[in-house]
């Protein structure tokens, strides 16, 4: 692309205005506008496709210390992405190669050589995989499932395996995942439609509709978890967390992936009533931050492109079309409104 060209280009982006108290609003969003540069030596500039949306953007908006720092007021928002380098000063990157990178709600992203490394740019192999799959079970959330279902998890074949939110990105991931190791798993959605979709489509044993009545969850695993509970992937929270820990099994181990039923709560966040349970089935609870295994994400990726190439595991993506739509799309992760992986195309 030629500097002419480059310098005709405007990169939309949207900054966090102000830090919300509860469900972010259209206030909390700040729209603005720059003109686009040439990459420095040793640096790339990328034309952003598609961003990953996630719950875990509805923690990086507080303040507080995390395994992360938060986004900062005036901020573009963070947000991982795919897309293609349209300029570079970089012997690794040529310009048309497909990549992902922590592209943040906007058009473009210039990385400079320094920050490479820390952008997270990595090429991606659109033969192995589409570039929403890039997002789902090759990307973030795929490498959260895998890692939090294999290092803490530990699932061993003939095991119960419980996931919440199992039509979401994670859950789904996770889910495939147990039964491709000999697992027999129970999902919990949201919907009689998300819980055809994850027995059905996936392959998942049983799925409990949380929403089809105040006793659902607990009728449920009663129902389907006859022997207990030996891993449960949580990405929920709340009293879910509190009916699995009732039905877990000698040694269980339970992992704390997320939980988004507190995430938008402006009281105290409400830990686990049923802990005990934890002591007397000797039983473990740990977090799973993905960061921490980046070292390794190339040997998740590997095994389980081949799954979806042989067709054992497979994928869904709700894409949102459009950067001015990301306030809206964003809720929809809280209200359960998205059925699949949450993607925002930004450009074709």
């Amino acid at each position: 692309m030629t500097t002419h060209a480059i310098s005709s280009l405007v990169n939309h982006q949207i900054r966090l205005a102000s830090r919300p108290v509860g469900l972010p609003t259209d206030a909390n969003w700040e729209h603005t506008q720059q003109g686009v540069e040439e990459p420095s030596e040793g640096g790339v500039l990328l034309k952003t496709l598609a961003l990953s949306l996630d719950p875990a953007m509805r923690g990086w908006m507080n303040e507080g210390k995390s395994y992360i720092p938060p986004v900062a007021i005036g901020e573009v928002m963070r947000a991982g992405g795919v897309g293609t380098v349209i300029a570079s000063k970089h012997p690794g990157y040529a310009v048309g190669d497909m990549v992902s990178a922590g592209f943040g709600v906007q058009e473009y992203l210039s990385v400079g050589a320094q920050d490479i490394r820390r952008s997270g740019l990595a090429k991606i192999d659109l033969s192995v995989g589409s570039l929403t799959q890039w997002l789902n079970v090759l990307g973030m959330p795929g490498m959260t499932g895998y890692f939090g279902l294999m290092d803490v998890g530990q699932p061993q074949a003939g095991e119960t395996v419980v996931v919440s939110g199992a039509a979401g990105a994670v859950g789904q991931t996770v889910g495939q995942l147990a039964k491709i190791k000999g697992c027999r798993v129970v999902g919990i959605a949201g919907g009689a439609a998300k819980c055809d979709w994850v027995v059905k489509e996936l392959g998942f044993d049983a799925c409990i509709d949380y929403k089809a009545g105040p006793t659902a969850v607990r009728d449920g695993l009663k129902a389907h978890c006859a022997q207990g509970v030996d891993v449960y992937f949580d990405n929920v929270g709340g009293e879910i967390l509190d009916h699995v820990l009732a039905r877990i099994n000698r040694k269980a181990r339970i992992i704390i992936c997320g939980a988004i039923s507190q995430y938008n709560s402006t009281t105290a966040v409400q830990g686990p009533k049923n802990y005990l349970s934890l002591l007397v089935n000797r039983a473990r609870m740990e977090g799973i931050v993905v960061f921490d295994y980046a070292d390794r994400y190339h040997v998740a990726i590997s095994e389980m492109a081949n799954y979806l190439q042989d067709g054992r595991m497979k994928s869904k993506e709700d894409v949102v079309v459009g950067l001015d739509q990301f306030p809206n799309a964003l809720l929809k992760l809280f209200s359960g409104e998205n059925f699949g992986k949450l993607v925002l195309q930004v450009a074709n």
